[in-house]
């Protein structure tokens, strides 16, 4: 027994040296040279830290661009999703739900059209981004309520997507928060 116990207790005292101890570490090390050096990058308004861009924010009033919607509603102490599946009725209801509510408020978009991202919750809740479809989909709402020709929201989209990692790894993106900032300072 002391041929198995003694390296058994040697091994558990590296192991939580090094896992729970150097490892994370060196994590927060490397996290200094990340975007916002490890504290997620911060998104400003007139000198007023608005939201992360990191972290999905509601928006709900027409003069905005809608993100995707939260399983959490928007709570980052409580990330997750809905964990109920695509024939769960309960969830078919809540999509129902948010597709209504986004026909009411967009008029000119037709059912069919509407991305699954702007009436599905993401896996945790919080994700900050939608596709270039998403936002130009909603693009007659916001120039109508706001005055601003569709040509200027259009190219506000385009400015502000962000191609694939490395230029193929995943797919184009909009972070919601950054374009709505921009938005709000164009008039």
């Amino acid at each position: 027994m002391k041929k198995y116990l003694l390296p058994s207790i040697k091994l558990t005292i590296v192991l939580t040296v090094v896992l729970a101890g150097l490892y994370p570490l060196a994590l927060a090390g490397l996290a200094k040279f990340a975007p916002g050096n490890g504290d997620g990058v911060k998104v400003t308004l007139n000198g007023k830290v608005v939201g992360y861009a990191n972290v999905g924010q509601k928006f709900t009033e027409d003069k905005y661009f809608w993100g995707r919607p939260s399983a959490v509603d928007y709570n980052a102490a409580g990330s997750a999703g809905s964990n109920k599946g695509p024939s769960n009725p309960d969830y078919l209801k809540v999509v129902q739900g948010r597709i209504d509510t986004f026909l009411v408020h967009n008029p000119t978009v037709k059912k069919h059209e509407i991305p699954a991202e702007l009436v599905t919750a993401s896996g945790s809740g919080l994700d900050p981004h939608i596709s270039p479809k998403a936002a130009e989909i909603q693009i007659a709402r916001i120039a109508k309520v706001r005055g601003i020709e569709e040509s200027e929201l259009k190219n506000l989209v385009i400015q502000y997507t962000e191609k694939p990692l490395l230029g193929f790894m995943g797919p184009e993106k909009i972070n919601v928060l950054k374009l709505n900032v921009a938005l709000d300072q164009l008039k």
